[in-house]
Parts: structure tokens; C-alpha cells; sequence
């Protein structure tokens, strides 16, 4: 049974720094591309960043800068390091296993992220 499941949401001051988790099983998680996307109320899912199995990363141009993906390969993790947080980046983030070569993909139930003062 697959599981991704994502945790280090919570409430923040603009200005301050998160650190997203995610943690998988079920899958051969070095193999994957993992990615956060994050949906705010009324608007739609939008990614945000992303890492592949060889460790290329990429960026939202609203993030670039701010956010930085890892992966730790040991520990079945990909993490989302947050700084300099404003309010728009209030919304709920996912996490996502891909592996389009087997047709898999994966989501995770979500963490909620509020920047507010």
C-alpha cells in the first residue's frame, strides 16, 4: 500500500521560515520524481517545486529564491524548506510521487500552511 504522507505545516508569521516533510512507502522512492504543489481557497492546484531521482530541481517563479526541495533517498523523504513566507503562500500543500514510465502517481492528503500576522 502506497502512503505519502506529508507533515511541518502550521501557522507562521509573515517573514518566517516551515520545513515541509514528506515521507513515503510502498514505493521504490529513489526512482521517483517528487513534487509539492500547493491549492489556496478558490484557486486551483499549482506546482510549486519538484526533484527528480537524479536530483535536477525546479522552481515556481513565486518561490524561486524562497523555497528549496531535498530529498533524502535513505529515508524514503522529500522536504520543502520554506523562508521568507508572505501571506500569499497561505494554502494547503501536497506532496507528489511520479513515475510516468509505470504509469504511477501518487498523492499525499496534504498539510495546511497559514502565513498570517
Amino acid at each position: 500500500q502506497v502512503q505519502l504522507v506529508e507533515s511541518g505545516g502550521g501557522l507562521v508569521q509573515p517573514g518566517g521560515s516551515l520545513r515541509l516533510s514528506c515521507a513515503a512507502s510502498g514505493i521504490s522512492f529513489s526512482m521517483y520524481t517528487m513534487r509539492w504543489y500547493r491549492q489556496a481557497p478558490g484557486k486551483q492546484r499549482e506546482l510549486v517545486a519538484g526533484i527528480t531521482s537524479g536530483g535536477r530541481t525546479n522552481y515556481a517563479d513565486s518561490v524561486k529564491g524562497r523555497f528549496t526541495i531535498s530529498r533524502d533517498n535513505a529515508k524514503n523523504t522529500v522536504y520543502l524548506q520554506m523562508n521568507s513566507l508572505k501571506p500569499e503562500d497561505t494554502a494547503v500543500y501536497y506532496c507528489n510521487a511520479d513515475l510516468p514510465v509505470v504509469h504511477s502517481n501518487y498523492w499525499g492528503q496534504g498539510t495546511q500552511v497559514t502565513v498570517s500576522s
